[in-house]
């Protein structure tokens, strides 16, 4: 774990902070781990770094966030071009929009 990593993790934790000052640090904190390192790994990895997280904050759950027009805007997307509405690919889209906006 380096420290533009590290770096990453902080500066998405300072964006939702500013953009949810009244929501608790905790749930930033693993809410900013989670935005940063879930489009990293294959589908095999994600039960395992979800344990990870557990383990580091025992008994906290996330709140499914609402993407709201981004989840609508993928699926008219999907449809235009004909594909399927896949959970999979529509999550990816979303994890790739998420990175898009902690590094850029």
């Amino acid at each position: 774990y380096g420290m533009r990593a590290v770096k990453s993790i902080i500066v998405a934790a300072g964006s939702l902070k500013r953009a949810e000052p009244e929501t608790e640090e905790l749930l930033l904190t693993m809410r900013a781990i989670k935005d940063v390192n879930l489009p990293k790994f294959t589908q095999e990895d994600i039960p395992l770094f979800d344990g990870i997280t557990q383990d580091l904050f025992p008994g906290l759950k996330l709140p499914e966030p609402d993407y709201g027009s981004l989840s609508t805007a993928l699926q008219d997307a999907a449809v235009g071009q004909g594909l399927e509405e896949v959970p999979a690919f529509l999550s990816k889209c979303v994890q790739l929009w998420e990175t898009l906006l902690v590094r850029h």
